[in-house]
Parts: structure tokens; sequence; C-alpha cells
């Protein structure tokens, strides 16, 4: 059976204030820019071995445009488009930048997904951005917990286990693990990936009545110290940390959240896990085993649980959900001495 896809390749977002955005991109997480063309900024990180991984797309709240996955080939583009249309879904087909013949479609929750085999391939080989490593497209960044690479992006639905299975079923994602809650069988989280790593897609519970929202996206670094000096620089630049620097218990990955300009939740993590089982069996986690934060030595801030673009209505926290099923879901622990 033919694999479908590779990993995730970019993810494009909206922002009221473009330049804002990719001004904090480049001088705070140290990016760089490299390409405009009409009102959209394509922007990549030093490790990055495509042309960009971020685009930033002018619009009247922080979103997600779309985001991006590359298939194993021209071949499993097609195959991919052909088991989305028979979901019943409607596929665009495009010619995407960098990315040549391209389809998108809008999933049953709402969210834009894009899929491309053709590619750029971004190596400087010569000058003061060519690195001493042949493999690497480019050196190292100057800048202090520049991130390598783009990693993984999160959304918010209504039903993370029918969006867990539905992208099973019809993309082969696999489901590596998800997180119920302590007191009721309520699926909060999930995550599924397309390779070895333990995810390259998240989901998070979203009790809005907006559809395909965000919850955040992430840049891989190589380590945990950089990790640190990243936290370190963010602060000593004015910037809030939100959450962490901690390690979720689901992946494995050390972890640090911060906001850019629009409100747009971005993360920084490292470590984790690599997993090749080809018959793996997902575990459920629950909160209080340390699913988020698996130091289990702090509560998980309510900001957290905000997505992009704002909600029609009250958040995932506020909305149809008990007063203890929302202290399970923000502050976990705290049901370890219940009786």
């Amino acid at each position: 059976m033919i694999k479908l896809l590779s990993h995730l390749s970019y993810v494009s977002i909206t922002t009221p204030n473009v330049e804002a955005s990719v001004d904090f991109y480049e001088q705070q997480v140290g990016m760089e820019v490299v390409d405009r063309i009409d009102d959209r900024v394509y922007l990549r990180c030093w490790g990055d071995y495509y042309r960009y991984s971020l685009v930033i797309v002018p619009g009247d709240e922080p979103a997600l445009d779309t985001m991006a996955w590359r298939t194993t080939s021209a071949e499993a583009l097609e195959e991919a488009a052909r088991r989305v249309e028979a979901a019943g879904v409607d596929v665009e087909w495009f010619d995407g930048h960098t990315t040549g013949r391209s389809f998108r479609f809008i999933g049953p929750w709402g969210h834009t997904m894009t899929l491309h085999w053709e590619v750029e391939h971004y190596r400087v080989t010569s000058g003061g951005s060519a690195s001493a490593y042949p493999d690497r497209p480019t050196r190292r960044s100057r800048f202090a917990g520049a991130p390598r690479q783009l990693d993984h992006v999160t959304v918010a639905c209504s039903d993370v286990d029918a969006f867990a299975n539905w992208y099973n079923d019809v993309l082969d994602f696999r489901i590596m693990a998800r997180t119920e809650l302590d007191e009721a069988p309520i699926s909060v989280f999930s995550v599924l990936t397309t390779n070895e790593k333990s995810h390259d897609l998240g989901v998070v519970l979203d009790g809005s009545t907006r559809a395909g929202r965000v919850n955040h996206f992430a840049f891989w670094v190589d380590t945990r110290e950089e990790l640190l000096i990243a936290a370190d620089t963010l602060l000593e630049n004015g910037v809030g940390i939100e959450y962490g620097p901690s390690i979720h218990g689901i992946g494995e990955q050390n972890f640090l959240y911060y906001r850019e300009p629009s409100t747009m939740r971005i993360e920084l993590n490292t470590g984790g896990y690599r997993n090749y089982v080809p018959d793996w069996e997902p575990q459920t986690w629950k909160p209080s085993q340390g699913s988020n934060n698996f130091y289990k030595n702090g509560a998980m801030p309510m900001s957290m649980t905000e997505s992009f673009p704002p909600a029609d209505g009250p958040s995932a926290t506020e909305e149809g959900v008990p007063e203890e099923i929302r202290e399970a879901l923000i502050n976990p622990y705290a049901v370890q001495g219940r009786g």
C-alpha cells in the first residue's frame, strides 16, 4: 500500500499587522524572509530544507490560513486527492509558490490543508550564509535559541477522536496518543504523525462554535539547553513566556510557549521519542499522569485553552463543561487528592 504523506512542510497564518509579525519572526525568533509576493511574506528557519516553512498573510484576525504536508511522491499526491474526494470532500488544484502542482481542501472540522509533492530544495553553497556542514542548507543562525526548523501544528475541533480517526482513515496519519480527562470520558487531546516523530499534527478540544481554529504551531531546537537559552533571550527582549519551560508526558518533548504580536501562539520544543513501530497502539493518558506537564509541578495557565481566531462564543473551558471538568483540564493534579 502506498505511503501518502512524508512530513509537515509549511504553515500559513493570517495576521492583522503583517509587518509587525514579520519583524517579530525576524528579530525575536531568528527567521529569514526569503520572498515577498503580492501581500504574502515567506520565511524560513536556518535549518529548513525547503525554501520556506512559514507564510504570513494579511487578515482581520490571527488564524490558520493553511497547513501543508509534502507527499512521498507525485503518485501519492494523486492518490491522496482521490481519497479525500472519496470521503466526500472537494479538492482544489493550484500551482503553489515553489511547490508546483498542489491541492487544498477544507476538512470536516473546517481546517484548510494543502498537499504537494514538488518543492524547491534550499541550499546555499558559497558565501557568508553557507554552512561548514555540507548537509545543512545554510549556516546556523547568529540569533540565540533560533529554531532549526518547523516541527508541528496543533489545531482545535469539537470532537478530538473523530478528527483523529478521519485523518487516520483518509490520509493515513498515525494516531500516537490521546488524553482523556480523569473525571469524565472526554477526549481533550490527540497527537498524530506522518513519520517517526511523536507528532506533526495535534488536535485539542474546542467547545466553541467556530470551525477551523488553530491552537499553536511549533518550531524545533536541537537541545534542551538551546530551548532554555531561547526562553532567557525572549525574556531579555520583553517577550512574555506563556507556559514552560517544562516537558510533555505525551511525546516526551521539552516545551516553551509564547505569543507573537498578533497573539498567535508559538511553541519551541526539543527532545521526544522516535517511533518506527508499524502496528503501534496509541496509549490513553490522563492529565493527572502528566500528559501535558510530566513534572506535575504546575498548572497549565487558562490562556493555553485559547485558540485562533477568537471563538464566537465562550471558549472550550466555559461552554457546556462542568466546573469540576474545567478544573481537571486546567489543574489536573488537583484530582489526585480526591477520594
